[in-house]
C-alpha cells in the first residue's frame, strides 16, 4: 500500500516541506501590486531554480513538480544539456532575425525535426508560443485552400490570442469579455465518452473502446447543416484533449476525421502543442493513430521552456504562401533553437520515450490501486505521461479537483486540475524517476484520503 510505504523513500521526502505557514509577504504583496491579475496562480511561490523533477523557492523549500510547467519541461528542469547549448549559444549570437538570414541552430533544428515528424511533414515556420503557432496553422489552412471556416472541438484549447481564443471552447474564461471574436469558428463534439449522453445512456454498452460514433455523425451534419466543405478550410484538433480534460480520443475517430477531411479537401490540422515532443510515449501523439495530418502545430516541450512554437507541413501546402506573408521579429529564436536541438538530442540519447513508457504504465497502474481503494475516482485515463484522473460528480462536491490539488501542494507536490470536470492532470518530467512516480502516488494518495476526510 503506497501510504505505508512512504517510510521507504525516506532520501526524497525528507526535503519535501510543507507549505510555510507564512511566506515571504512582502514579496508576494510586490507581486500582486505590480504583475497583471488576469493571470490566475496555483500558487504564490516565488521560485529560484529547478533540477529535474524538482523545484526549489527562494527559502529554500523543495517541491516534486508533476505540473512540468504545463508540459514544457519535458526533459526536466535544468538538463545540463540543454543548459550548455543555450549557454554556448548566447555567447555567439542571440538574434538572428528570421525575415534577414538563416542561422545554424535553425537549420540544425530543422535537421532533428526531420528525423520525429511524421513522414511528409518536412517543412517548417518557426514562432514563439503555442497560441502564435496555431495562428500560423490558421493562416497557412486559409492561404493553401482559399476557403475561409475551420471546424473546431468542444473542450479544444489553442490559446489566449484573439484567433486562437476564438478557436478555444474548453472553458468560457479565456474568451469571456473579449468579443467579438473571429468569425467563421464552428464547433463540433469531441468523442468525450466519460460525458457523453450517449454513453451514460447505455448501461456501458458504448465507451472508449467501442465508441457510439455520435461525434463523427454530428461533424458530418455540421459540414451538411452550418460550414460547406467548398468553405471549409481546415477541421482542428488535439490528437488528445489537454486543457479540455487529458482525453484520448478513439483510434478509429481518429482515422474516420483523416478520411473525412481527404475526401472533402479539408486540411487536418492537429495541435500537438501539449501533447507533442514525446508527452504520450511517441514523438507526437497522432503516431498513436496511424494518421498524419496536413500540418503539425508543436510548441511547449520542443525547447524544454525557451519559447519556440512552430508548424510542420508539406512542401506543396508550404508552398502556397508568398514571401513576406509570415514572419515574427523573434521567430525562430537562435538560443531557442539551440536548446531544441539539445532537448530532441537529450530525448534520444537517454532513451526518454522508453521511460515515458515505462513511468506512465507505472503511473497508472498506481492510479488504478488507488482508485480500488477510493471510489470516488470515475476514469483514469491518458497516453504515455500525460494522465488524467477525473472524480465521479455524483460522488464528490464541486471544487474537489481543487482541493486534491491544493493538499497535494500542502504536501509537497504540484499538480495541476484540468477541464471544467473535477480532472486532475499528471504532467511529469519525462525523466522522472520510478522512485519520484512512487513518491508522487504516496503524497497524491495521501493527500486525497485527508480531502475525503473533510468531505
Amino acid at each position: 500500500m503506497f501510504l505505508r510505504s512512504l517510510s521507504k523513500n525516506a532520501l526524497l521526502q525528507k526535503n519535501v516541506t510543507n507549505v510555510p505557514k507564512r511566506m515571504n509577504s512582502s514579496r508576494i504583496e510586490f507581486a500582486q501590486r505590480h504583475l497583471s491579475p488576469g493571470v490566475g496562480k496555483m500558487t504564490n511561490l516565488v521560485i529560484e531554480k529547478g533540477k529535474g523533477s524538482w523545484v526549489f523557492t527562494e527559502d529554500g523549500k523543495k517541491y516534486l513538480d508533476l505540473t512540468c510547467g504545463i508540459g514544457v519541461t519535458n526533459a526536466g528542469h535544468s538538463h545540463p544539456k540543454v543548459v550548455k547549448a543555450a549557454q554556448d549559444q548566447v555567447a555567439k549570437i542571440t538574434h538572428a532575425q528570421v525575415n534577414i538570414v538563416y542561422h545554424k541552430p535553425m537549420l540544425d533544428l530543422v535537421e532533428r525535426l526531420k528525423t520525429i515528424t511524421p513522414k511528409g511533414l518536412d517543412r517548417y515556420f518557426f514562432w514563439n508560443s503555442g497560441s502564435e503557432a496555431v495562428e500560423a496553422a490558421i493562416k497557412l489552412a486559409r492561404h493553401a485552400t482559399k476557403k475561409q471556416n475551420v471546424i473546431v472541438f468542444k473542450g479544444g484549447y489553442h490559446g489566449r490570442t484573439v484567433g486562437a481564443m476564438s478557436l478555444t471552447t474548453s472553458k468560457t474564461i479565456y474568451r469571456a469579455g473579449y468579443g467579438p471574436l473571429m468569425p467563421g469558428v464552428f464547433v463540433t463534439p469531441f468523442p468525450y465518452c466519460n460525458q457523453c449522453a450517449v454513453s451514460k445512456c447505455s448501461d456501458g454498452k458504448y465507451n472508449t473502446e467501442n465508441c457510439c460514433n455520435d461525434p463523427l455523425l454530428q461533424l458530418e451534419q455540421l459540414l451538411k447543416m452550418q460550414t460547406a466543405p467548398s468553405e471549409t478550410a481546415a477541421i482542428l484538433i488535439e490528437p488528445v484533449l489537454g486543457e479540455g480534460g487529458y482525453v484520448p480520443p478513439p483510434k478509429q475517430f481518429m482515422k474516420s476525421l483523416r478520411e473525412l477531411c481527404t475526401k472533402h479537401e479539408i486540411l487536418l490540422i492537429c495541435d500537438e502543442v501539449q501533447s507533442g515532443m514525446g508527452r504520450t510515449g511517441k514523438y507526437f501523439a497522432v503516431e498513436h493513430f496511424d494518421v498524419v495530418p496536413d500540418i503539425l502545430i508543436f510548441a511547449k516541450g520542443i525547447a524544454s521552456g525557451f519559447p519556440l512554437s512552430g508548424i510542420a507541413s508539406t512542401y506543396d501546402i508550404m508552398q502556397t504562401q508568398p514571401p513576406g506573408s509570415m514572419g515574427g521579429t523573434y521567430a525562430g529564436n537562435a538560443v531557442a533553437c539551440a536548446a531544441a536541438c539539445a532537448t530532441i538530442d537529450a530525448m534520444k540519447e537517454e532513451k526518454m520515450l522508453e521511460n515515458t513508457n515505462e513511468r506512465g504504465k507505472q503511473l497508472v497502474d498506481g492510479l488504478k490501486a488507488i482508485q480500488k481503494k477510493h471510489n470516488v475516482i470515475s476514469e483514469i485515463r491518458g497516453l504515455g505521461l500525460m494522465i488524467g484522473v477525473e472524480f465521479d460528480e455524483k460522488k464528490v462536491p464541486a471544487k474537489f479537483a481543487d482541493a486534491v490539488s491544493k493538499e497535494c501542494y500542502n504536501n509537497g507536490m504540484l499538480l495541476l486540475t484540468t477541464s471544467i470536470f473535477e480532472t486532475l492532470r499528471f504532467i511529469p518530467a519525462l525523466n522522472v524517476s520510478a522512485d519520484e512516480i512512487k513518491l508522487g502516488l504516496e503524497i497524491f494518495e495521501k493527500s486525497l484520503a485527508s480531502v475525503l476526510q473533510k468531505k
